[in-house]
This record gives structure tokens, C-alpha cells and sequence, in this order.
């Protein structure tokens, strides 16, 4: 423990761990180095908690192939197919959602990226939900440009989500239809357009402990300051569809490396929540603080009154 708290303190005088003190923790102690995560998830964020909601706004037929998503047009899986959504239903989920006490939501579209005319369509909803509901609004949209991320900018829509996935060496086997690099280009584009970032991953896709970190590493060196850590939920017809589900010890010792590489961001639980026994509890316990609440994309998730009742319950107050 004698470490961890060594490297605890430097970080609280704002040292960054580098790849080589990380890795040691990987060894650590699992309860003690969830405690000291925690501690430091106080330190810099103190009980500030922040959920969101997503909404699947346009769905299937995906030209990647990324080997775990059941959008794919590359594998045989029995996701639901529809194009963009109009206004009305975007709109109905804010305001639903904004009445269950949640402050953030998400619109996420299948796909490499929106077309000029879909990101047209999508300002002008964007502009309706962010006059008719306070809540704070995000877009999942792919690979777009500084252009059109600057009108959804001006729509009102504050944040651009755009998962890295897994780390860069790692990349080329989950993905080959489009590059790690266009994934960090969006990103870039998305911070010049005068957005925040919401970036992370998926674990159990075939990854080693090193890639998770380097993810990590990664992000932190692209300033991202809401890293969702999703948990693979395998999809029958994908490739991943039989890859083994991690423990719920794993993830949480994930959760809690992480919190040392970033301590001051948001760390949230996302995708595949529900498969752990504790619904997270644990996770949020060692460093996490922030989570997707309800449905998520092709996958059931957690009701919105059940994290709230946990959130309450941990002593978490809504950011």
C-alpha cells in the first residue's frame, strides 16, 4: 500500500503516471487500490456524480466492422434497422428523461459518419429539443468534421461522444474499415470546433491490461475528460459473439487504474453495466463517477429510478 499512496500523493501535487507505474498496479492489492481511487475521486471531484441517457437515433447497416457491434452490416445479427429519427421522438426522450432527473443526453447514430444532409437534419432537431428542454445535449455521429461539428455546436449540442475503442495497437484488430488515427482526427476536430469530448472503450474485445492503459494514456494526452468504460456484451452473429465475459474484479480494477491516470475526470460506466452482480456498486466505489442510465443501443440496460436510488444510496450528488 506503501506504493500506491506514494503515487497518490504525488498525483494530489499534480504528477501524471506514466505507463511504467501503472502496470504496477495491475499487481496491487484489489481493496486497497480501490479505496485509494476512491480517495482520489473525492479529492478532485468531491461527490459530483453525472448521468446520461442515450438515444439509438439511427440504426443497422453500419459500413465498419467493428468485430463486436451488432450495427454491422458485415455480420448476421437481428438488430432493428431504421434511419435517422425524426424530431418528435428525440425530443419526447429529452424531455422524459430531463423529468427522471437525468441532466445529459446522447443522440447516436449508426454508421462511419452522418452525411452532410443527416448532420443538417440533426441541427434542426437539436436546435427544437435544446429551446424546448434544459437538458444538456450530446451527439454520437462518427467520423465528422470540424465543419459539422461547429453546427452542432451552434444547435446547442455541447459535447461529442467518439469511443477510441481500445488502444492504438490493438486498433487494427477489432476495426479495419476505418483507422485509430480518423477516430483521434474527430476528436480533434471536435475540440476545435469548441466542443467537450466524451471518449473510452470496450473491454473483454480481446485486449490486454497494457492496451487498456495505453487507452488511457491516450486520452489523457487528447485532454478527454468523460471516459465511458464500457463491458463487451457479446452479440450473437458478431465475431466476438463467444469471447469470454470479464470478472467483475477486472472491471473494477480497471475502474480504479484509471482513476489514477485520470483524476480528474469523469469516469462512467456504460455498456454492458448490467452484466456485473452489483449493477456497478463496487465500480463506483473504486473511482467511477459517472454512468449511462437506461436502454443502450441494441442492449437493455439499468432504469433510470434504479441508478437514481444508487447514486442516493452511495452519497453521490447530480452534476
Amino acid at each position: 500500500m506503501d506504493y500506491m499512496e506514494e503515487l497518490r500523493n504525488k498525483i494530489y501535487d499534480g504528477y501524471e503516471i506514466n505507463k511504467t507505474e501503472a502496470m504496477l498496479l495491475v499487481k496491487m492489492p484489489l481493496d486497497e487500490l480501490s479505496q485509494i481511487a476512491n480517495e482520489m475521486r473525492k479529492y478532485f471531484c468531491g461527490n459530483k456524480f453525472d448521468v446520461c441517457t442515450i438515444i439509438n437515433g439511427k440504426s443497422g447497416r453500419c459500413s465498419e466492422n467493428c468485430k463486436y457491434c451488432a450495427q454491422s452490416a458485415h455480420y448476421k445479427t437481428k438488430v432493428e434497422e431504421y434511419p435517422l429519427l425524426d424530431t418528435q421522438p428525440i425530443l419526447d426522450e429529452a424531455e422524459y428523461n430531463y423529468n427522471k432527473g437525468v441532466m445529459r443526453y446522447s443522440v447516436v447514430t449508426s454508421g462511419r459518419a452522418l452525411s452532410d444532409a443527416e448532420v443538417d437534419r440533426l441541427v434542426e432537431t437539436m436546435k427544437q429539443v435544446h429551446a424546448k428542454c434544459p437538458i444538456k445535449l450530446c451527439v454520437s455521429g462518427g467520423l465528422l468534421n470540424e465543419a459539422q461539428f461547429k453546427k452542432l455546436h451552434e444547435a446547442g449540442v455541447e459535447r461529442v461522444h467518439n469511443n477510441l475503442e481500445t488502444s492504438r495497437n490493438h486498433f487494427p484488430d477489432v476495426c479495419t474499415t476505418h483507422e485509430f488515427d480518423d477516430k483521434v482526427n474527430a476528436i480533434k476536430a471536435a475540440q476545435k470546433a469548441g466542443m467537450s469530448v466524451c471518449s473510452g472503450g470496450i473491454m473483454g474485445i480481446g485486449e490486454t491490461m497494457e492496451d487498456r492503459i495505453d487507452m488511457a494514456l491516450e486520452l489523457r494526452n487528447l485532454g478527454v475528460n468523460s471516459v465511458p468504460i464500457n463491458i463487451l456484451n457479446p452479440i450473437a452473429g458478431t465475431p466476438y459473439e463467444h469471447n469470454k465475459r470479464l470478472s467483475d474484479e477486472e472491471i473494477q480494477r480497471i475502474v480504479a487504474i484509471y482513476r489514477f491516470i485520470l483524476p480528474k475526470a469523469f469516469i462512467r460506466l456504460a455498456g454492458g453495466r448490467g452484466l456485473l452482480a452489483d449493477k456497478g456498486m463496487k465500480c463506483f466505489q473504486s473511482g467511477a463517477n459517472a454512468a449511462i442510465s437506461g436502454d443502450m443501443l441494441t442492449t437493455s440496460g439499468i432504469s433510470i429510478d434504479t441508478d437514481m436510488q444508487m447514486i442516493k444510496q452511495l452519497g453521490f450528488k447530480l452534476s
